[in-house]
């Protein structure tokens, strides 16, 4: 969750059973950390980092979250115009996954070609077929499903293709307040990417409905924006 999820808030939730942390999302260019400073001047949290501190600041969140849990998997969530920021910060020290940010929807960073509108781009499969090629960690990519104008189905496909790790899906589906389930069904079915479910978890009923889809795993990121969590993951 931008401008929430740093290493102090994922330390505080991980012992509710959690096994990866994603901090995020980060802006790695200057096109995108100038699009987190507008949306910041209209109140929406945001992490705005400058460019020359970012990968620092990335080094250190990440060490901040292995000191304390060792065993735990760390991902971050990051967005950038172009691959070699995101190559550059899967470099960093103790970081297991690079998530590609396919999924904010603020007009500031989808009018540059990022968050969903990475989903149109004509160099969408050379991006993260160069990111893939190129990490030096496991490779992610979060996407909003159900985007107009977009075959989700195709871009899970693309991305299965080029080699990703994981594909994190905030499976949305507009008019419904619930998960797209039969979508996930589908990626499953038709994809070997392992596919990470996530809308409208917020209970242990909600968490075993995306589990049956067959998804690899699911996330939680509102239900525990208090810092607490209602249900225990240990029984999943």
């Amino acid at each position: 969750m931008a401008g929430i999820t740093d290493s102090a808030f994922l330390n505080k939730v991980i012992p509710y059973g959690f096994d990866v942390a994603t901090l995020g999302g980060f802006n790695l260019d200057s096109p995108t950390i100038n699009a987190c400073r507008a949306i910041l001047k209209r109140g929406r949290s945001e992490f705005c980092i400058d460019e020359a501190e970012i990968f620092d600041f990335i080094s250190q969140e990440v060490a901040n979250i292995k000191h304390v849990h060792p065993d735990v998997l760390v991902s971050c969530n990051v967005r950038s115009t172009t691959p070699q920021p995101i190559i550059e910060a899967s470099k960093t020290k103790n970081l297991d996954i690079i998530e590609i940010n396919c999924h904010c929807r603020q007009e500031e960073l989808t009018s540059i070609g990022c968050g969903q509108n990475m989903l149109k781009r004509d160099d969408f499969e050379e991006f993260i077929c160069e990111v893939v090629d190129n990490a030096k960690c496991d490779v992610g990519v979060k996407i909003r499903a159900n985007v107009e104008g977009v075959d989700t189905l195709e871009i899970a496909s693309i991305i299965d293709n080029a080699g990703a790790d994981y594909l994190h899906v905030d499976a949305m589906k507009p008019g419904v307040f619930d998960a797209d389930y039969d979508l996930l069904k589908k990626l499953v079915e038709t994809t070997n990417v392992r596919i990470i479910g996530n809308n409208s978890v917020n209970s242990a009923s909600q968490a075993q409905k995306m589990l049956n889809t067959g998804v690899y795993g699911f996330s939680i990121a509102r239900a525990v924006i208090s810092g607490n969590l209602s249900f225990n993951l240990s029984s999943f």
